[in-house]
């Protein structure tokens, strides 16, 4: 970028845009050129060039992360934990108690998002609402809990989704015996599509997304008609009081707290409404659409993924040989079961169609996560996965990086079926801590540092703070249980959340410790300041975290004409 000239730029005053920025105490402000959107004087104001193009509207946005969400996929794909741990009676309470808990979180989320719309999200939250001094560290944990979230998200989708065709085969060809490397190769085939999708042009990736919305909606329409309406059981559906009152314990813990432990399948399905805060910097008029598409996604989360639940409980006749049939998939031996072999399958194939859009969605958002860290040099190889490519304007290295991981990761299925399975797990625990912590950071050290942006909570934005905090504190212990105890437990039946999960944090935190605190300050600017009456050119990293020292300028300055 030139050096600004006299009269062509312009000095923004964050509180005048409405953001909750690093500049606020540095005695700095950005410098933007005159004729700059609105979008673009906002991200500004928070200290970052445009870089993306704006294609997505609230819509593009809102379907991203409803295709995330993907309600009837995600949760066929762990309907075996909260069926399978409590029965029907924890499946439909643990759904409506934790998704309600879960709206908590989205809309502080959103109010967050509103005040700081960029890709970062969460970790460029956690390093302005930071005790002082306090902003680095905030950041880089809540970064590397984000990333290790993200990173899993197209591994786990893409392990339901190949365990799913390799099912079909199972179910169309009796004689096939699945190996395991069947199942990687084919993981390993959904991991390169999603790849060639992903690093297609902005404008592909949102039309894209609005399909793979609407597709989800008539898969779950279809799903919630056919499935009680084409039962070849009788009677077909379940008597309502026991669907509401049974609670068949699969665990060694007692009912409630195995209720809790099923909470799983709701966490893990309403982990992706945080999406438009990293798509933020493509999307128009960021700080109004971006919160309405997080609170859109979580409200219809909580009454959709209700509806399907209800369908399954009413539905299903036979728990143990859904949670540990022959076909080691629970959706696939549900379809069989209700429908049968032929419509059973066909729903089942439905239903696979549906969750190649969550994947292909995870990976979109994964990949920005991992460019806006990458942008503030947080991740090794941040060189490579900060690149935009000149012609899709996308992070086209940013997205085989994330697949690499989940690559990877797939191998831990080599281990144990419970090993893989920890996938889902470290997903849930991951994103939950990077979605709270920046909310309890402004609950408790906020000392009235946070300047909301046009969409707010008002009175209500400490209270839902504190919900959203205490149902965290729920949470994580909660994922990380085994299902059994005592002499049942070892290597094969344990909860490995803690171990692959705790063993990333404990490195990533012993980095920083060791080296990494020496050089990453927090979210870097790469715009133009103003600082004690000069203009100060873009480049300039440094800490620019709050309560710390400004930024240290690069030597080359200009004066303010």
């Amino acid at each position: 970028m030139a050096s600004p000239r006299k009269g062509s730029v312009s000095v923004i005053d964050e509180d005048a845009v409405g953001v909750t920025s690093v500049f606020a105490q540095q005695h700095t402000h950005a410098v933007v050129e005159e004729g700059a959107t609105k979008d673009e004087v906002t991200l500004a104001a928070l200290g970052y060039k445009q870089e993306f193009k704006r294609d997505f509207t609230i819509w593009e946005s809102f379907s991203v992360s409803f295709a995330v969400l993907g309600i009837l996929p995600s949760v066929a794909s762990t309907i075996g934990y909260s069926l399978g741990y409590s029965g029907t009676g924890g499946a439909m309470w643990g759904w409506l108690i934790a998704a309600l808990f879960i709206q908590s979180t989205a809309f502080t989320m959103a109010e967050l998002c509103s005040s700081m719309p960029t890709a970062g999200g969460l970790y460029y939250a956690a390093a302005v609402l930071a005790p002082e001094g306090w902003g680095p560290l905030a950041s880089y944990f809540v970064g590397w809990s984000n990333f290790c979230g993200f990173v899993t998200g197209p591994c786990s989708v893409n392990y339901a989704l190949a365990s799913m065709l390799i099912t079909c085969g199972m179910i169309a060809n009796p004689d096939y015996e699945p190996q395991t490397w069947h199942v990687y190769l084919t993981l390993l085939l959904l991991l390169v599509i999603n790849g060639v999708v992903t690093m297609q042009s902005t404008f592909f990736i949102g039309w894209l997304n609005k399909v793979g919305t609407v597709w989800n909606i008539l898969v779950l329409l279809i799903f919630v008609i056919w499935f009680p309406a084409g039962s070849i059981n009788h009677p077909k559906t379940n008597n309502s009081h026991d669907v509401w009152t049974t609670f068949e314990n699969g665990t060694e813990w007692p009912v409630p707290w195995a209720t809790i432990m099923g909470f799983l399948t709701t966490i893990w399905t309403m982990s992706g409404y945080d999406a438009p805060f990293h798509l933020s910097e493509e999307c128009s008029n960021a700080n109004i659409a971006s919160p309405r598409a997080i609170v859109m996604t979580a409200q219809l989360g909580l009454y959709l993924g209700w509806v399907v639940i209800w369908v399954i409980c009413y539905t299903v006749k036979d728990i143990p040989d859904v949670v540990a049939g022959q076909y080691g998939q629970p959706f696939g031996s549900l379809c069989l079961q209700v429908l049968g072999k032929k419509a059973g399958l066909a729903m089942f194939s439905l239903n696979i169609i549906a969750q190649f859009f969550v994947g292909e969605s995870c990976t979109i958002t994964a990949s920005r996560v991992v460019f806006a860290y990458s942008r503030d040099g947080a991740i090794p190889g941040s060189r490579w996965w900060s690149q935009v490519h000149p012609k899709t304007k996308t992070p086209v290295y940013a997205t085989w990086g994330v697949l690499g991981v989940g690559a990877l990761l797939g191998l831990l299925m080599f281990a144990s079926p419970v090993a893989i399975g920890a996938v889902f797990s470290i997903g849930a625990i991951a994103q939950y801590t990077a979605f709270t912590t920046p909310v309890a950071l402004k609950l408790f050290f906020d000392h009235g540092r946070f300047k909301p942006g046009p969409w707010h909570l008002g009175r209500w934005s400490k209270p839902l703070g504190a919900v959203a905090f205490g149902w965290w504190l729920l949470i994580t212990p909660a994922l990380c249980f085994p299902a059994v105890k005592g002499n049942d437990l070892n290597s094969l039946t344990m909860n490995w959340t803690c171990l692959i999960y705790g063993g990333s944090m404990f490195l990533a935190m012993s980095w920083y410790a060791i080296d990494a605190r020496k050089w990453f300050k927090g979210p870097r600017i790469n715009v133009h300041v103003t600082q004690d009456g000069m203009e100060v050119l873009e480049g300039q990293s440094g800490d620019s975290s709050n309560g710390n020292k400004a930024a240290e300028p690069e030597k080359e300055a200009i004066k303010s004409e």
